[in-house]
Parts: C-alpha cells; structure tokens; sequence
C-alpha cells in the first residue's frame, strides 16, 4: 500500500488544496469555534490582536496535528471509504510532505502562542498536539477499544487554551470546559463508528462496536449522555454562568440524552438503515457549537465567568 501511494505522488502533483485538507478542515472548524469560546468567556481582557493570534495557534496547532495523524494513518485512510480520497490515499502528496508540513506547523503554533500570548498557553498547546498525533493516532487507536474514551482529550483542549490564553493561569472553569467536551467526545464518535465499523473493522482499528458489539457500545452511548448532562450543568453549579449558559444546558443536553434513548434500546438496524444513529451524530456536532455559543452569549449578557 505505501509504495502505491508513493508512486502515485510522484504522478499527482499536490496544490495549495491538498495541504489545506490534511489539517481536517471540518474538524478544525469545531476546534477554532471552542478555543475562541473559551477565549471570549475568560474573565478579563486580551488586545483583539492577541487574541485572533491565540486563536490563530489553536488552529495552526490543530491543523499540523491532523497532519501527523494523516501522515501516519495514510495506509489505514486508503482501506477505510470514509477516508479514501484524503490526499495522501490518493496518491497527490508524499507522506514526508505531509509529515514535515504537520511538523513545521505544529512548532510553528507553539512557538507564536509562546512569545505573543503567554507561555503556559503554549505549553497546553504543545500538549496538545502531542495527545493526538501521538498518543492518541500511534498509541490508542490501533491498541484499545478505549482509544476515544481516552484520546478524548486532545479535542478537550481548545477552550483550555483559550482561557489560559486570557488569563495566564488554570482555574476550575476551563477545567470543566475541558471535561464536557471531554465526555462529549465517546458519544458522539460512537454514534458514527456504529454506521462505519465495517470499515473500522476492514483495517483492523479496533473501536468499541467492532471489539465489544453493538449492545455494548448503544449502552455506553447513553450511559456518557447522562453523564454529559450532569458535566454541562456544572458551570451554573459553580456560579461561572448564568441563566443563559444553564438553561440552555439543560435544554440541549436533554435532547441529546432523548436522542441517545433510541440508539441505546433497540436490537435492530437494518430496517432504517441507522437513521436514529446518523440523527445523534448529527445533533452532537451542532450541540457542542451551541453550547459554547450559549457559553459566551451569557458572558457577555450577564457578565458572568468571573467567579470561577
């Protein structure tokens, strides 16, 4: 499979394209829209300049690590549908350019959030991208059904970064910022690797529904939508929001639980061809962008974030 690949590049010439989608653009989105969040709830203020360059990193740091995780997982991508025609498959760029954009990328994120913002931000940055690119892409993936559960928290880090970038310190907020999306992540993946396993299966990565079946993995969907519920209330719990941010927790986890309750108790899919799973997906993407929204809506309504 490497050398079709290789071969393949040498045929293919890459643009400015090919490299733009090694970052996982659609992925980044999400990334970008939760550091900023996190950036704009942050109790105090930052220079609009430093602030779009915070956020400039998070995605700089995002981006070279999808890179290093293309870049490593370019013979499994070719194996699996859902990945097949990402360049490196294709053939239009060669792994060490890939490799090499991932890592210049990634250095280069660290080292500007460094000197421009603050170096503790940097530092969870560079955690960051070392949490996805190698623990979680060569470590857990393709060792342990529990690979998204852990490596959950590469995609936690965003709002992270972006508070710390404001603040210069880590306090319990951001701390529970990083939980939700934590627990968020092992539902929302699972609804999707429930209607792709075969092709998780095919190239031998051994996620939840292909290792433990599909009865196990429909109950532990629910099981971390309940306790999503109990994580996304937590802010109010502790006085770092107000109304806004609580009652649309509660409103958008709550839905997220009732469209968990479906996938979890039934025995079937074949008749709907995964609809109630596909709909789950669907809605956790746009959950996690409207709870941060509700998140910097009550901040900057109500004033709140300043008590944690």
């Amino acid at each position: 499979m490497t050398s079709t690949i290789a071969s393949q590049a040498q045929a293919l010439p890459a643009d400015w394209r090919d490299f733009f989608a090694l970052t996982k653009p659609r992925v980044m989105s999400l990334v970008v829209f939760t550091g900023l969040c996190g950036l704009l709830a942050a109790p105090g203020h930052i220079h609009p300049v430093l602030g779009f360059t915070a956020v400039l990193c998070i995605a700089m740091g995002a981006g070279g690590a999808a890179a290093l995780n293309q870049w490593w997982e370019a013979d499994i991508d070719a194996g699996m549908k859902r990945t097949a025609q990402r360049p490196l498959p294709q053939g239009r760029l060669r792994r060490t350019d890939a490799r090499d954009f991932g890592v210049a990328l990634a250095a280069a994120s660290v080292g500007i959030m460094g000197v421009a913002v603050n170096w503790l931000a940097a530092v969870i940055l560079a955690l960051s991208v070392v949490y996805y690119a190698v623990v979680y892409t060569i470590w857990l993936k393709p060792r342990t059904p529990q690979n998204i559960v852990i490596g959950g928290g590469a995609g936690a880090f965003p709002p992270l970064i972006g508070w710390v970038a404001v603040t210069g310190e880590i306090t319990l907020m951001p701390v529970v910022l990083f939980a939700i999306i934590f627990v968020w992540t092992p539902p929302h993946f699972w609804a999707l690797a429930l209607f792709v396993k075969t092709d998780y299966a095919k190239v031998g990565i051994p996620m939840l529904p292909v290792v433990a079946g599909e009865a196990a993995t429909r109950r532990q969907i629910l099981l971390y939508s309940i306790v999503l519920l109990a994580v996304s209330l937590v802010p109010w719990a502790i006085g770092g929001t107000g109304a806004i941010y609580g009652l649309a927790a509660l409103l958008l986890s709550g839905v997220f639980l009732a469209l968990a309750v479906p996938v979890a108790f039934r025995r079937s899919a074949v008749e709907d061809r995964m609809r109630p799973e596909k709909r789950l997906f669907a809605f956790s993407v746009l959950y996690l962008f409207a709870l941060f929204a509700a998140l910097v809506a009550d901040r900057l309504i109500l004033g709140q974030g300043l008590a944690a």
